[in-house]
């Protein structure tokens, strides 16, 4: 995909597609659904340890929770009101994991079966290498969900940029995304990849611009009114910086 095109627009936002769900088990709503939830699990997994849960029995209650997401009818009960997915799903654990009681309990809803496919111990090391914070696991939730959609809007940076064969110019532009200190200057990626200076810099700035499309459109994906997306990232940028 050119880094000239817009990102893809759909007619309706992914949080739309996924409230259809709840009144008919639509492949694409379902697929959806499944999408989101592959962004979400960790935000839910870590608020679930962070709530006092061993890893075992987090693992499971998380596991549960989206047996209980995908195959149950929560979506149909889900306010049509409430265009923030992150806020339905924070709320629907918190009532989950009121309600569970034992571990049996989970592995019931589950059926035993994995519904969605956790890596724990890469979350383990996640949480484990994370700063010590006197934050409530609700305001953690908030922080790991910002950076889930930025980790998840670069990832797709860069897969296209890989699929143009320019995945090492890619990767040596990136710390150019957010001002790092230890970036490479124009010049020196210049004489890397024999381009002028400016042909360097305008493909920096196509990256920017790229990404900005990127992370736009992840975060519209969660929205009932696409006019909440200016509003959502700036909520993004203060959960980063907590």
């Amino acid at each position: 995909m050119s880094r000239e095109k817009a990102p893809k627009m759909f007619a309706t936002t992914r949080w739309s597609l996924v409230q259809a769900a709840g009144e008919a088990r639509s492949t694409p709503a379902r697929a959806a659904l499944g999408e989101l939830c592959e962004t979400y699990w960790f935000p839910l997994y870590a608020f679930a340890r962070r709530k006092g849960l061993p890893l075992v029995d987090a693992e499971d209650r998380t596991q549960a929770f989206f047996a209980f997401v995908l195959e149950g009818n929560l979506i149909a009960r889900a306010d049509p009101q409430r265009g923030r997915f992150r806020s339905f799903l924070l709320k629907s654990m918190q009532n989950f994991l009121s309600t569970e009681q034992r571990r049996n309990d989970a592995q019931k809803r589950g059926g035993g079966r994995v519904i969605q496919s956790l890596d724990v111990s890469q979350a383990e090391s996640r949480i484990s290498h994370e700063p010590v914070s006197h934050e409530t696991p609700e305001r953690l939730f908030e922080r790991e969900w910002a950076l889930t959609v930025l980790q998840t809007t670069l990832d797709k940076l860069r897969e296209e940029y890989r699929a143009e064969s320019r995945g090492e110019l890619c990767e040596l532009l990136e710390p150019h995304l957010h001002g790092d200190e230890n970036r490479l200057p124009y010049l020196d990626l210049a004489a890397r990849f024999d381009l002028s200076e400016e042909a360097i810099k305008s493909a920096a700035h196509r990256l920017r611009r790229r990404y900005r499309e990127l992370l736009r459109a992840e975060v519209a994906e969660t929205l009932s009114d696409p006019s909440e997306v200016d509003d959502e990232l700036r909520r993004l940028m203060v959960a980063v910086g907590n």
